[in-house]
């Protein structure tokens, strides 16, 4: 298997060189990776740094047609090396100076280099120190182990679309569906209830919330679950015949309701004075809907 990889090495190395290099060289964004790269910093123009990144599309090309025609060349593979051992020390350098910078590598990532920018380089090198070492030439390989060179080939493609950070859609996204209908959503049960924060924020926007806001005098103090219903108390202030005294204001709404499955939540409100713990009738105003406002079309 290993003598397997080491004849496939130039093919899957110069389809790896082959995609990138294309994306630097013909892409459309080219202009817009390069701003968010360390060239920019080192070149000391937003312009340089785009002809820097076709520059290194145009010798990725290059390359990969070497080592596509010449597997087995000293030339091919030690350009290869070189080239993979070059991104390396860029990537260090970017990594060290500007974590936050992307690195420019594809046509489709433009966020800050990670673990694949690092792996897709070092996976360069490795194809070119160990393409010397073949047995024969990669389009001689399936005539011998026609099965193994196609289950390796499918596998190496296989690792190379997960280190394009570009297509996770392709696969990433609908493996993490499969997984939410399997195993369902973390908060989707019955028994799993929405975080605090989220039965805050659907609390604050309801119906509920605006007829008792005369009466509340705090943010949230103190929570608790029980019987299916989340409690949130808040303190307030109940202006009554025996004059101002303090209480208790108690919300409970569905444990499991966030803004996006219960827009309009069901909600009650119980007030209680905070010394006797006895339940103080309060009347609340009906509040009325809030009227959405028409979205003004930009001039």
């Amino acid at each position: 298997m290993i003598s397997l990889l080491s004849t496939l090495a130039p093919l899957l190395c110069g389809g790896l060189l082959a995609a990138t290099g294309a994306g630097k060289l013909f892409g459309r964004q080219v202009a817009r990776q390069a701003a968010g790269t360390v060239l920019v910093r080192l070149l000391g123009d937003g312009r340089r740094a785009a002809r820097a990144l076709r520059c290194v599309g145009a010798a990725e090309l290059a390359v990969a047609a070497g080592l596509l025609a010449a597997p087995r060349a000293v030339a091919s593979c030690g350009a290869a090396a070189v080239l993979g051992a070059g991104f390396l020390g860029y990537l260090g350098y970017a990594k060290a100076t500007a974590p936050r910078s992307s690195c420019g590598c594809t046509a489709g990532e433009e966020g800050p280099i990670g673990w694949r920018s690092f792996t897709r380089a070092a996976l360069v090198v490795a194809a070119g120190l160990a393409a010397p070492a073949a047995d024969g030439t990669w389009w001689s390989a399936p005539a011998g182990r026609p099965v193994a060179s196609a289950v390796l080939v499918l596998l190496a493609a296989a690792v190379l679309v997960v280190l394009f950070g570009g297509v996770d859609r392709l696969w990433l996204l609908p493996l993490r569906r499969a997984r939410l209908r399997v195993f369902g959503h973390p908060l989707g049960g019955p028994a799993a209830g929405a975080p605090v924060a989220a039965s805050v924020e659907l609390l604050e926007r309801s119906l509920a919330w605006q007829a008792a806001s005369a009466v509340v005098r705090s943010g949230l103090l103190d929570h608790w679950d029980e019987d299916g219903w989340r409690i949130l108390r808040y303190a307030g202030v109940h202006e009554g015949g025996q004059g101002a005294r303090p209480v208790n204001v108690l919300f409970a709404l569905d444990l499991a309701a966030t803004v996006d499955n219960t827009p309009r939540p069901a909600v009650r409100v119980t007030v209680v004075d905070d010394a006797t713990d006895e339940v103080v009738q309060v009347p609340l105003p009906t509040a009325a809907p809030r009227t959405l406002l028409p979205l003004a079309e930009p001039a």
